[in-house]
């Protein structure tokens, strides 16, 4: 998450990015329900914390694959793989909503299809801030739900410990997460939400090169920072349900998981104060470790155990 130097005005660009994360947590949560009847889970074994280790690796890979890509100029595989993997995550969305209103499963698979493909062409004709962020409000939604139902409790805590830890390093100390987040602007793929300073603002007419001391016109948060803690909101709302029956709920959401989403803002509050003086941050040391201090918090209110 990045900012120029910022006034005033700015802070009403942070309240639309923390609205953002918790729209993402609450559709995720939404989406957890109907993903979990249609056998959606990512992994077999979702009390196995080496499904924690192998989801660091891939990320570990692909970001060596995709540093490669922009190194050597190929920033096409970079744009085809993301689409692809957009239009999957959204057609994996629409036929968990589809399947709510009791449609055969083929008429299911084509409508799915057809609206993830749309969406999938107008972002990549249309790439307009607007655009970028409506379609990373359905997959930062549908990620998090997917992986939310696929991994209990542990394995998510060991997974966000990890992110955490290597989030820093990546931005603080071997910088290539803000090399990556550079070289991969210019595609205008959903990687980030986009809240501008101005409705003048246009994201395909941005060319990201800004001279010193010159402002940037609009702010903008990694896609990772909202799916990550939101992995952990929905995780506590699925499997601790399943083990404790008598857990306390306020509405459709558990008490871990309200916890969960309360600690995700005050983590981003925190994070947004540092960013407001100007420099890159990385920022799931601050989100991760709120979402996992709103969730400790949620279970003791709750007096249900950790996991």
């Amino acid at each position: 998450m990045s900012s120029e130097k910022t006034g005033f005005k700015d802070y009403v660009p942070m309240l639309v990015m923390a609205g953002i994360i918790l729209v993402v947590q609450i559709t995720a949560l939404l989406l957890a329900t109907p993903m979990s009847a249609n056998d959606m889970q990512a992994f077999e074994n979702p009390d196995s914390t080496a499904n924690s280790i192998y989801y660091i690796g891939v990320i570990f890979v692909f970001t060596f694959l995709l540093l490669m890509a922009i190194k050597r100029n190929m920033q096409w595989i970079i744009q085809v793989t993301i689409l692809l993997a957009v239009g999957a995550t959204m057609y994996y969305v629409f036929y968990a909503l589809l399947s709510l209103a009791d449609v055969s499963i083929m008429t299911n698979n084509i409508v799915s299809g057809l609206l993830a493909a749309v969406l999938t062409i107008v972002l990549y004709k249309f790439p307009e801030w607007y655009v970028v962020d409506t379609v990373g409000l359905i997959i930062g939604a549908g990620a998090s739900a997917i992986f939310g139902i696929s991994l209990s409790i542990l394995p998510v805590l060991v997974l966000l410990s990890l992110l955490a830890i290597y989030d820093a390093i990546s931005v603080y100390k071997t910088k290539h997460m803000i090399d990556l987040a550079e070289g991969v602007m210019d595609l205008r793929l959903p990687i980030l939400f986009i809240i501008p300073k101005h409705m003048r603002y246009s994201f395909i007419e941005d060319s990201f090169k800004k001279e010193d001391g010159q402002e940037r016109e609009a702010f903008f948060m990694g896609l990772g920072d909202a799916i990550m803690p939101t992995i952990l909101v929905v995780s506590a709302n699925v499997f601790l349900v399943q083990k404790y029956e008598a857990m306390n709920f306020i509405g459709f959401i558990s008490y871990p998981a309200l916890g969960a989403m309360i600690g995700t803002i005050i983590g981003f509050v925190a994070l947004s104060i540092l960013v407001m003086k100007g420099k890159p941050q990385a920022g799931l040391p601050f989100l991760n470790s709120g979402v996992i201090l709103g969730y400790i918090v949620g279970v003791l209110v709750s007096g249900s155990p950790f996991y």
